[in-house]
């Protein structure tokens, strides 16, 4: 059987006794993890170091992480290691910071892992989600960073291991929406070769880059950071045609003063649509004519951005380009890969695991 898609080299036997399967989403922004015995944790993917003696003493402790680590960023150099969807510096051009990226991203994975309650006598195997088009040397990076922190892992693509957590492993397109990338994927059967898969950029961070510049550029005194505009797409986020006035407090010269970003929300939203639309049309113009309506009327929205209000509905509006379709999102976006990629490491044979220790 060919898996293409996934990445491992054989095991002399297969998980022991005392194996602990971890399914794992390591996220440009949460990441989330589940175990065989039932753990479900996520965490923001962030890792900050306190930046002196004081700050130090401030945590109790050398390393912050998470929704603790944003939220006291300016007392720590704080380090997001991940960036469409893999460690920072192992793309075409290494990042400045390579090392202290990739220190960040397997002391990330750690904590991650230990957030499964993992016990001391037992042996790690976990499957971790990565970008559809992860290049060779991406998932080398993640196999790296696991080492210190798994006794065997594989690697395989995310929104592939959303369609098998789901069972929909035959005539579906999988469109898994995240902060760094947005992963389309479709299922016939068999594991999805590079032509089955396509990867965006653009995707969640995207769309809060371009809510930050349509405010500043309405209201050129509004004092704000990417991160307020985050956190208003996912509290706000919508794509419908229609919707309740949407008004924030935002400081001008010190003083909150509330602003209308109804349209400017929408039109940020909204720059998902197209990619998508491009996105399905060109896996399903490239599919089996024969096969092509199955798939057009089996698509599955996943990832956070999966739950924009209005945005299942504008894309199942959009595929009247190709004939029309069918969309629905998943139940439990935060969990879809992870659950998924726990599924692959409980039924995936002895080859496809590499060992690190």
């Amino acid at each position: 059987m060919e898996m293409s898609d996934l990445t491992g080299s054989a095991l002399d036997t297969g998980p022991a006794e005392n194996a602990l399967l971890l399914g794992i989403d390591l996220g440009t922004s949460r990441s989330s993890i589940v175990s065989r015995r039932g753990a479900r944790k996520t965490v923001l993917s962030y890792v900050g170091w306190p930046r002196d003696a004081v700050s130090k003493k401030l945590f109790h402790t050398d390393v912050v992480y998470g929704k603790a680590a944003l939220d006291n960023r300016l007392a720590l150099d704080l380090y997001r290691p991940l960036e469409h969807g893999v460690i920072k510096g192992t793309g075409a051009k290494a990042a400045p910071e390579h090392d202290r990226n990739l220190e960040a991203a397997k002391l990330l994975l750690r904590h991650l892992v230990n957030q499964a309650d993992p016990g001391r006598e037992d042996v790690l195997y976990g499957v971790v989600g990565v970008p559809a088009q992860a290049t060779v040397k991406n998932k080398k990076a993640i196999i790296e960073c696991a080492r210190e922190v798994l006794d065997a892992v594989m690697v395989v693509s995310e929104p592939f291991a959303v369609a098998y957590g789901l069972g929909q492993i035959n005539d579906v397109l999988v469109v898994d929406i995240g902060a760094g990338t947005t992963d389309l994927c479709r299922m016939h059967g068999t594991v999805p070769g590079d032509d089955d898969q396509l990867s965006l950029t653009i995707a969640g961070d995207a769309v809060d880059q371009t809510l930050f510049d349509l405010i500043k550029k309405a209201y050129p005194e509004a004092q704000l950071t990417v991160n307020m505009c985050t956190q208003w797409k996912e509290q706000y986020g919508f794509v419908r045609d229609a919707t309740d006035k949407i008004e924030v407090m935002i400081p001008v010269n010190g003083k909150p003063v509330p602003h209308d970003i109804t349209k400017q929300l929408s039109q940020a939203c909204s720059i998902l649509i197209q990619p998508i639309l491009d996105g399905i049309h060109k896996l399903v113009a490239s599919f089996d004519p024969e096969f092509q309506e199955r798939i057009r009327n089996n698509i599955i929205l996943s990832g956070g951005g999966g739950t924009l209000d209005g945005l299942t509905l504008k894309i199942q509006e959009g595929l009247d380009r190709v004939g029309g379709g069918h969309v629905i999102h998943v139940e439990e976006p935060m969990y879809a890969g992870a659950a998924g990629a726990l599924q692959l490491a409980e039924d995936m044979p002895n080859e496809f695991w590499e060992r690190l220790r």
